[in-house]
């Protein structure tokens, strides 16, 4: 029997659309319902006040960020996230399957789970179902999740498949861990694009007993009409007296399509990342409030709109903090947007109950979709044109995230795909190499401290670095800060040139520093300590000519993409021109036949943290006192290491001949990292 006491309370005409009332430990739920989205039990630029005053009855909490910080410690000194953050109604925590997802390549997916480095501390972690659950408890949700396998829902059939069979055995598991908890746990519907395996998954989870079902793995690169339609396919074979949530959507006339499915619940970030773009939702659509048109208006964003927002404040005093970027205008902006999405949830509601969902659902679905954009009204000045947001062969894509980043078109690659771009940057470059320390002049200083920017791109790494110059030296003064020459490389300048023209997308842009190195290749900070060189066109024409490093970050596009800058050769040219002084290298990249060209060509190489999509990344010096010193020595390629290369695919240089590949084992295996440990390395 289920634990949620599920009823359902009318079913439209005419449409499947429900409404229905569940029972969980915190209180009652109405449906059609909309839960806000409190990754790391807080919903952005909300407070619980103002989450109860727009109308939110349940919010959702994420697990694989909550598991990370603050911790289980923090939930089991709290007796769990309802007192911890002072929110008395019920949470639903998905269980991490998502965020595994988007750590894509340099995860480990196996069966007992999935095993990641934490982007907090460093440390490894094994999501699993058990770990999952265990996890859930303590947080003390009133809805769980099972853990899933998202792949992305234009999969091929067989990776599906794999995904959804995975999913069914770890569904299993998840029930298993649960026992006799009194929180209610969901099951999720995988299978991607294909008809037959959403049928067989949603009749195999159907005769688990999961107090609820959810369809998930939509809305990850699917169209519309796509998603649309496989909803409706999942909901013809869910159970009628469970509830059933579509995971990740959406947009007000995405919720009204999939309600109109047969959908109870939902879930999605966009009321308050879209705030934060100064977007407000209105029944005649998204108002853009940016634009001129709303500058002098007295009007409230949506008349007879009952929240505090459009009581207390006009759209032109909105247009202002919104153009300011001030926090406020967020704020009020989410406020609104979550009122609207509470208030579309109740008409919807009450028009099921009163069996008028069908014309409800026809006069609504033109207008949700809707901007101002396409009704001025009274414009200040004439509207500029919309400036084309590619340049040559790269675009500017916006995540679910929240943030911009640059895609080359051709190859679908995007510059930090996850994190944003300046959070990557500082993680991965500035911080591993513990640059503001470096930058603290010592007595035995006597040189410049040389960086490579290997892969300029949109500047997020060269930014990061100066960033972290000027904090040091506005911390220490210009006396005790040691001179930096950065010199960047890149063939194609496109990418910086596009961001640059959207700078308002990208935050880390916001110098004037990367205008004048675009425009004459270099730039000099006031106190003369910082220099900034561009070295526009093939790395490999210039890397003997340039100043030998201290530091490189090694950022051009994966080995896929831009193959010629990935090679034994390569790196045997950086090594040698790096070897007179110690060097460290730092590049995304965890791909085991990167490692092996760079341990091949001389350097010892490191485990680096994981950011981003990367569970690790990777470090590589020029000599072995740099590497013993770091403090990533105690992640310095071993044993395990070792007999992961012995099974690979990837263990020799590409173009290695067969009758060569015996005596290129010995060699490398001679490697001094190797052949003189000390003890036990990864």
């Amino acid at each position: 029997m289920s634990r949620l006491n599920f009823k359902l309370d009318r079913a439209a005409s005419h449409s499947k659309a429900r409404a229905a009332t569940f029972q969980t430990l915190h209180g009652p739920v109405q449906t059609p319902v909309f839960m806000p989205v409190g990754t790391q039990a807080t919903v952005k630029s909300q407070t619980v006040e103002t989450l109860k005053e727009t109308g939110a009855s349940v919010l959702l909490a994420n697990t694989y960020h909550l598991l990370l910080r603050p911790g289980p410690a923090v939930f089991g000194k709290f007796g769990g996230i309802h007192r911890f953050m002072n929110w008395d109604r019920p949470v639903l925590t998905d269980s991490g399957g998502f965020q595994i997802f988007s750590l894509p390549g340099e995860r480990a997916m196996k069966e007992e789970g999935a095993r990641f480095r934490s982007y907090v501390d460093g440390d490894v972690h094994l999501l699993s179902p058990e770990s999952s659950i265990a996890m859930q408890k303590v947080i003390g949700s009133d809805i769980m999740m099972a853990l899933d396998q998202c792949i992305p829902s234009t999969a091929a059939h067989d990776e599906a498949r794999a995904a959804m069979e995975l999913t069914h055995r770890w569904a299993r598991r998840s029930l298993d861990a649960r026992g006799d908890s009194p929180q209610a746990l969901f099951g999720i519907v995988q299978g991607a694009c294909h008809h037959d395996l959403r049928k067989k998954s949603a009749a195999f989870l159907s005769q688990l007993p999961f107090d609820g079902l959810a369809i998930g793995g939509l809305a990850v690169g699917e169209t519309h009409a796509q998603r649309y339609e496989f909803t409706g396919l999942v909901t013809d074979h869910l159970p009628e007296k469970l509830p059933r949530y579509l995971m990740g959507v959406g947009t007000p006339i995405d919720i009204l399509e999939a309600v109109h499915r047969g959908v109870d619940m939902f879930d999605c970030i966009i009321p308050s990342q879209l705030a934060q773009r100064g977007v407000a939702f209105t029944f005649a659509g998204k108002l853009q409030l940016r634009r001129v048109a709303h500058k002098l208006s007295e009007a409230p964003l949506e008349a007879g709109c009952a929240c505090s927002t459009c009581r207390t404040y006009t759209r032109a005093y909105l247009h202002h903090l919104v153009k300011a970027d001030e926090v406020l205008g967020w704020h009020l902006l989410g406020v609104h947007n979550f009122a609207f999405y509470h208030r579309l949830m109740r008409e919807m509601r009450e028009s099921i109950l009163q069996d008028t969902f069908a014309a409800y659902y026809e006069a609504k679905r033109h207008d949700l979709g809707g901007s101002d954009e396409e009704n001025v009204v009274h414009p200040v000045k004439k509207r500029a044109p919309a400036r084309p947001r590619h340049l040559g062969d790269y675009d500017i894509v916006t995540g679910p995230q929240g943030f911009s980043s640059i895609r080359q078109v051709s190859s679908g690659e995007v510059m930090h795909s996850v994190n944003r771009p300046s959070e990557e940057a500082n993680a991965l470059y500035v911080a591993q190499s513990r640059l503001a320390e470096r930058l603290v002049k010592r007595p035995d200083d006597v040189a410049e401290l040389v960086i490579w920017d290997v892969g300029l791109g949109a500047a997020s790494n060269a930014m990061a670095a100066l960033q972290c110059f000027e904090e040091t030296l506005a911390a220490r003064g210009p006396e005790a800060v040691r001179p930096l020459r950065l010199v960047s490389f890149e063939i194609d300048l496109d990418p910086l040139k596009l961001a640059l023209r959207f700078a308002s997308h990208f935050p880390h842009l916001r110098h004037g520093a990367p205008h004048a190195v675009l425009a004459s290749g270099r730039w000099a900070h006031v106190s003369e300590l910082f220099q900034w060189e561009l070295r526009h066109g093939d790395f490999l024409g210039f890397l003997e000519s340039s100043p030998a490093p201290d530091l490189i970050f090694y950022d051009p596009f994966s080995a896929k993409t831009d193959t010629g800058l990935w090679t034994l050769a390569v790196f045997t040219r950086l090594f040698h021109h790096c070897r007179p002084k110690p060097a460290e290298l730092y590049t995304y990249s965890a791909a085991t036949a990167v490692r092996v060209a760079l341990l091949s060509s001389g350097f010892h190489v490191a485990e680096g943290v994981g950011t981003g999509p990367k569970a690790t990344t990777t470090i590589a010096f020029t000599h072995e006192p740099g590497a013993s010193g770091h403090p990533a020595a105690a992640r310095l390629l071993g044993d395990e290491w070792l007999a992961r290369w012995r099974r690979s695919d990837s263990k020799y240089p590409p173009g290695l001949a067969v009758n060569e590949r015996s005596a290129f084992e010995q060699r490398f295996e001679a490697h001094p990292q190797f052949a003189a440990r000390p003890g036990k390395r990864r």
